[in-house]
């Protein structure tokens, strides 16, 4: 079992209103494959054989279409404590998926929502920062400088303050997350913080948006359409490959990556 680093990403998930329509989305997207669990309304996905993320049927139809991201803990009670110490909200406190480990959802002080993972006999991801697997996170907030404080010290994230190209291609301020102990800046990073640009609807609440790598974007994004996706964002090049931020046939957004190693 492959061990993860105190709260770096260690696992996804998709709440989606139809599983078996979601199976052919991301099958015929990622090419993965799946296995139901044993009377249960979900599915884990494979890449190559090797575990990625999670289908879930909604339980309740007021529960949001989305992708959901998980932080490992090797103490989830410790950091639920800090979550509510922090000016978080704990909204599953702990519970037992059977052996696999222990979870919990919470929200940052801007409305994000995560998930924390502790594991048992499931550590998380097998395959990662691969096509086909996840590659990244970040959260989109209003409060920068909150949320910054929050993630420091619930999860002892470092930043390193960058600059990002824009939709309309003006440099957009960006932090990147180091986990404690290693030296802050991109080598080290796991995820990061972007800020919500003024000029988007009050309505759209702080998320999470969670990226796959791909060995090709333009081509990702055309099947994703294909498939009955829609284009969030288009394609673009930024310093570390080309990207484009996606919806689902439900609605579940999601970015895809082609990191820069696979460019032409």
């Amino acid at each position: 079992m492959a061990a993860f680093a105190q709260s770096a990403p260690c696992w996804v998930d998709v709440q989606l209103s139809d599983l078996e329509a979601g199976k052919r989305f991301y099958g015929g997207l990622f090419g993965w494959t799946f296995h139901a669990g044993d009377g249960m309304p979900f599915a884990d996905a494979y890449s190559d054989g090797e575990l990625v993320a999670a289908l879930a049927a909604k339980q309740d139809g007021r529960m949001p279409t989305t992708w959901g991201v998980y932080f490992s803990t090797d103490d989830i009670l410790a950091t639920v404590g800090l979550i509510r110490k922090a000016g978080g909200q704990v909204i599953t406190d702990p519970v037992r998926a059977g052996g696999a480990g222990v979870l919990a959802q919470a929200a940052d002080p801007g409305g994000a929502v995560f998930g924390l993972w502790q594991a048992g006999e499931r550590a998380g991801f097998e395959k990662r920062n691969a096509p086909g697997a996840f590659c990244w996170t970040e959260v989109h907030t209003r409060q920068p400088e909150r949320v910054d404080a929050f993630y420091e010290a619930v999860l002892g994230f470092q930043g390193t303050d960058i600059e990002l190209p824009g939709d309309d291609g003006t440099a957009e301020p960006f932090r990147m997350w180091s986990p404690a102990g290693t030296e802050p800046g991109e080598d080290t990073a796991v995820g990061g913080r972007a800020v919500i640009e003024e000029a988007i609807p009050a309505m759209l609440p702080s998320y999470f948006l969670n990226y796959f790598a791909v060995a090709d974007c333009d081509r990702a994004v055309e099947a994703a359409v294909h498939l009955g996706g829609r284009i969030k964002s288009p394609s673009q090049d930024i310093p570390y490959g080309r990207t484009a931020v996606l919806q689902d046939d439900q609605g579940a957004a999601f970015a895809v990556l082609q990191p820069t190693e696979l460019l032409p």
